[in-house]
């Protein structure tokens, strides 16, 4: 296996370890100290005072397993305002996902049916795909699969749907400056290329019409890429008009017309001028009845005979397709449809022409406006007309109509709303049309999850109920969770440990069923079921967070620090982070519980704290006068220390508080990113290169950040070109870098690992801080050590770990490896061991350099501290094998 020269500086492997529920209970028994931990946490009670008014609209925000303040006891004289977790208040959360029993078994099923559908189906197969990954960690095979779905979309609807929401993945809408129109440079998310009928997936990847029109100094070719044919040199006042033998009348003016052109528009004109009605017989035919006007009537004469627009205003354009939708005017209809979709380019327009649209069930107008809609989310569902349309069942009978009514919109759609607000009215109604668009199979299954899962979250645990039970008979096994959870909060206790009892002993047992038994039993019995879940998945986070909260009700504080650290070592979450710093603050750590708030709100900058009482930085404010205040250039050593360390939260902290005090630093938001996606927070870690990019001061900085978010989004050509723009303006550092990275992020032959090597050495030629120059030489040490170059590797190594880069250690290990050093490599990686904060991948590296005994060890405590990492499996497995 090739040797990922780049792991070191940023992980590959993205998984979501930002969702998570956060901890609303409360044990004020268990409060205690005094000091100054008495004084801060007075600070704490006398702000809820304050902030009692609060209550009310604080309620909106609560997360699904929050306790409400008329369920919430506080004692006096509590020294925490909200006293400590209890267990009998904490639970798991419901995922709003497809979920599999055998996740396997799923996958292999989906792939079946994408090979035997034949290529204009296997869009809905990749969409399949979707909703199958979104249950997973890694965003990059939903984006993947996203891809796949728009390659293979076979009408215009299904287009702007899916180039809408890959789009919607990068969240463009936050970078300033940027227009909803702009265009990636490939015909997949081009918003002029969705508009062209047709199916060809074999140029979705394409350079679009839009690069060719930049490259020509803004020569405008869209209208040709739309295949709208517009005649921009003449109008009507100048055509060349031939003897008519018929007449339009409007009133006093006459248009004068040929019969046989006007009669090949559409049947209904050919039957009127030549069948039997009394038009047939006449030169001059009145018009004024039909309320057109001249202008229109002119238009279609023009176009009768030149089978083309001519040069019109929007408004002749719409009465236009207004009469050719009245008489059938197919051809017309199309020309006007495509012209008026031509026109719509911001939010404005598509507000404007959407009811036209709709009323003339124009299809490419319609889907132009819904471009505009769906590009601009989710701050267009700020508009009650858009709401209107999406939301209301009278306006999904006009989309329908119009032919723009879908799974794939509605899906789209209800994913955005979860995210802004799961317990919205706007959410439940985009949920009931999804359902109403939904077909048998995998479609009805998620959608009437989804809809359980916000019933569940509004408390309304009848309806939750009840549609968690329509997905469970529509073949979705996971919603029985559901099910038994409403019956739980309905107070029927017993029956929701039956159904997880039957699940059990129907299925091949998943940590997820033993999860949620334990809900419903106590005692050993719980414990027993929490253990075994965490055996099955040791991703679940709820049965660490039991447990910790069960030894600190026995008062063995330390114990719980020591479970809740488990998998905060490897599934870093807000919720996780928490309940430590809660622990934290009970044992008066108050430099510990800031760092550990500080990296709740760098996950999630909007987290609310106690009950959803107070904000995370209120909480910050509240700590500060109990820890040691640093300068920004202690912060700077700080972070140097943390870095080295390898102490992600920890650097992550003390970044934080740097940006408190310069907020519009991008360096510092380009680190944040960086720590993040270290921590397998991809979407943390994209919110701060958006963060980055909006912050920075000159061009070829900010190309370099939108480099990295398309790198990190699966556009490695587009970000290479955004690096090779950048160092067209400015050499930097930071601009090689990227050229590097994602030129190495594929099968390397020598000449290309050179080239690297030349970018890598550029790069450490320009001006940089200590922490940058410390990954550059680690990373070019990699590079040495694929070319065999094995002494420049150890220098670059050496180096690096001068200036405290302490994860030189394992590549220095690997050279000293290769030289058959094996001794000197074990020791390499134990310097590494005892150095650093995360040391999991350091047992697993090290393992590789001593014997079989000691190589078990070693592989036994990476799983313990990271029960992800696949290595150690994999090895105990092939053993295992080749013992029998």
């Amino acid at each position: 296996m090739q040797h990922n020269i780049f792991a070191s500086m940023r992980s590959l492997k993205i998984m979501d370890g930002c969702k998570g529920t956060q901890v609303y209970a409360i044990n004020p028994s268990s409060a205690t100290g005094g000091g100054i931990g008495e004084k801060l946490l007075q600070q704490l009670h006398d702000h809820i005072k304050s902030h009692t008014l609060r209550t009310k609209s604080v309620r909106n925000l609560q997360p699904p397993n929050m306790t409400t303040p008329s369920e919430v006891f506080v004692s006096d004289g509590s020294l925490l305002p909200y006293g400590l977790p209890m267990t009998d208040l904490l639970e798991p959360k419901i995922e709003p996902s497809l979920v599999s029993v055998d996740f396997v078994e799923t996958l292999a099923g989906v792939y079946r049916r994408t090979e035997d559908r034949h290529q204009f189906d296997r869009s809905e197969v990749y969409l399949e795909q979707c909703a199958v990954f979104q249950g997973l960690a890694d965003p990059k095979l939903f984006r993947r699969s996203l891809r796949a779905a728009r390659q293979h979309a076979i009408n215009v609807h299904a287009k702007v749907v899916l180039s809408a929401w890959l789009r919607y993945e990068r969240r463009e809408d936050e970078l300033i400056g940027s227009s909803l129109m702009d265009c990636s440079g490939r015909n997949l998310e081009c918003p002029r290329t969705t508009l062209v009928p047709g199916y060809d997936p074999e140029l979705v990847f394409d350079s679009c019409a839009c690069t060719g029109a930049r490259a020509g100094n803004g020569d405008n070719d869209n209208d040709d890429a739309m295949a709208i044919v517009v005649d921009e040199q003449c109008s009507t006042s100048e055509e060349e008009e031939e003897d008519g033998d018929m007449s339009f009348c409007v009133g006093d003016d006459e248009i004068k017309c040929n019969r046989f052109n006007i009669a090949s528009l559409s049947r209904p004109f050919k039957i009127m001028l030549y069948g039997g009605f009394i038009e047939s017989t006449r030169e001059k035919i009145n018009f004024s009845r039909n309320c057109f006007s001249v202008e229109a009537l002119r238009a279609a004469e023009v176009f009768s005979r030149r089978k083309r627009l001519s040069h019109l205003e929007p408004k002749v354009i719409l009465e236009l397709l207004s009469l050719a939708n009245r008489f059938c005017c197919e051809e017309m209809k199309n020309a006007c449809d495509a012209h008026l979709a031509s026109l719509v380019c911001d939010i404005d327009d598509a507000l404007l022409l959407v009811e036209y649209g709709l009323e003339e069930t124009a299809y490419l107008l319609v889907a132009a406006c819904l471009q505009v809609f769906l590009r601009e989310l989710p701050g267009s569902m700020q508009s009650l007309s858009v709401v209107k349309i999406f939301c209301s069942p009278e306006g999904r009978d006009r989309l329908a109509l119009a032919g723009h009514a879908s799974f794939v919109l509605y899906y789209f759609l209800s994913q955005i709303a979860m995210e802004e607000e799961m317990r919205s009215n706007t959410t439940v109604m985009l949920l009931e049309r999804l359902v109403e668009c939904a077909k048998d199979g995998w479609e009805k299954q998620v959608a009437f999850h989804l809809l359980g899962v916000v019933m569940l979250e509004r408390k309304e645990y009848k309806d939750a109920q009840y549609w968690f039970q329509a997905a469970v008979d529509a073949g979705h096994a996971y919603s029985l969770v559901g099910v038994a959870r409403a019956k739980y909060k309905r107070g029927h206790t017993y029956s929701a440990y039956k159904l997880m009892n039957s699940l059990i002993s129907d299925h091949k047992p998943v940590g997820w069923m033993y999860q949620e038994r334990s809900l419903y039993c106590v005692g050993k019995e719980k414990l027993m079921d929490l253990m075994s879940a965490t055996e099955l998945d040791p991703t679940l986070s709820f049965p660490y967070k039991f447990r910790a909260v069960s030894f600190l009700e026995e008062n063995k504080i330390g114990p719980a620090i020591a479970e809740i650290n488990k998998i905060i070592g490897f599934k870093v979450s807000p919720d996780c982070l928490e309940l430590r710093a809660w622990f934290l603050i009970a044992m008066e750590d108050y430099e510990g519980a800031l760092r550990d708030v500080r990296a709740i709100l760098t996950l999630d900058p909007n987290y609310m704290m106690f009950y959803g009482h107070m904000h995370g930085d209120q909480l910050v404010e509240l700590l500060q006068p109990f820890v040691q205040q640093w300068s920004q250039a202690d912060c700077w050593i700080q972070l140097y220390d943390r870095w080295s360390s390898v102490d992600d939260i920890g650097s992550l902290a003390v970044v934080h508080q740097m940006l408190a005090k310069d907020p519009g630093k991008s360096l510092l938001c380009f680190r944040q990113s960086l720590l993040l996606l270290r921590l397998n927070c991809p979407k943390s870690a994209m919110r701060s290169l958006r963060l980055a990019r909006n912050h920075s001061t000159s061009d070829h900085e900010r190309l370099v950040y939108e480099g990295w978010i398309l790198y990190d989004t699966g556009y490695r050509e587009e970000a290479l070109a955004k690096a090779e723009e950048s160092i067209s303006i400015r050499r930097s550092f930071e601009a090689y870098f990227l050229k590097a990275y994602a030129l190495a992020d594929s099968n390397l032959d020598s000449e290309s690992s050179k080239y690297v090597i030349c970018l890598l050495e550029e790069a450490l030629r320009c001006p940089l801080d200590g922490l940058r120059k410390g990954q550059a030489l680690n990373n070019l040490g990699s590079v040495y050590v694929d070319c065999d170059k094995l002494d420049l590797a150890a220098d670059c190594y050496m180096n690096a770990l001068n200036i405290k880069h302490t994860r030189a250690h394992q590549g220095l290990a690997r050279v000293y490896h290769l030289k058959n050093l094996r001794k000197a490599a074990y020791d390499e990686m134990t310097k590494l061991i005892e150095k650093a904060r995360s040391n999991a991948s350091a047992y697993e590296k090290r393992s590789e350099y001593c014997d079989r005994d000691m190589a078990k060890s070693d592989l036994s405590m990476a799983s313990q501290l990271d029960p992800l990492r696949t290595y150690p499996y994999r090895y105990r497995a092939a053993e295992n094998h080749g013992c029998s």
